[in-house]
């Protein structure tokens, strides 16, 4: 069968609504709106780079201006409320942003096919250049395996960035 431009929705388990916070000892998530703009586009726009070379994709390819910003986070907000995907911005527990994560349906980031079509969710983030240097990209992927797992019961999860950092290394089906 063509999946080619179809994408699976995300189907919460137990049909409960998302999770809305994600804590660890060193960070907390929590779903992207509006209100984090300022901290965003900062985030975004001294990053681009780190964000192209780790979660890959086609986004940033340049700075961003705040009204698409803007909108973007407008956009993350409806989808999260409308349950067809899910954008969380990363905290420090200090209040210092430290990037976002994103769970879209696949079709959206990995392809369907076949091979993907049992996959429950894509997974994706990325944190600034200074909190990829302290180490925040993989802490936010062991918390992220964890959350996803027990949070949100998923089983089946593909892990769509460029860089996916080792120990443990889950298949990655492409």
């Amino acid at each position: 069968m063509d999946y080619s431009n179809l994408v699976k929705n995300i189907v919460l388990p137990k049909g409960e609504p998302a999770p809305t916070k994600l804590t660890s000892a060193d960070f907390y998530a929590k779903p992207l709106t509006r209100a984090d703009l300022e901290a965003d586009l900062e985030g975004v726009n001294s990053s681009i780079e780190t964000i192209q070379n780790t979660r890959g994709g086609s986004w940033p390819t340049e700075m961003l201006e705040r009204d698409f910003d803007l909108l973007d986070l407008a956009w993350h907000e409806r989808e999260f409320r409308d349950g067809n995907s899910f954008a969380y911005v990363i905290y420090s527990n200090d209040e210092k942003y430290l990037g976002c994560f994103y769970l879209y349906g696949i079709g959206y980031r990995t392809p369907l096919n076949e091979e993907t079509i049992d996959y429950e969710v894509d997974a994706s983030w990325w944190v600034t250049t200074d909190a990829c240097k302290s180490g925040y990209y993989e802490k936010v992927y062991e918390a992220l395996q964890n959350w996803l797992t027990n949070d949100f019961c998923f089983s089946k999860i593909v892990y769509s960035n460029k860089v996916i950092p080792s120990e443990p290394q889950l298949p990655r089906p492409k």
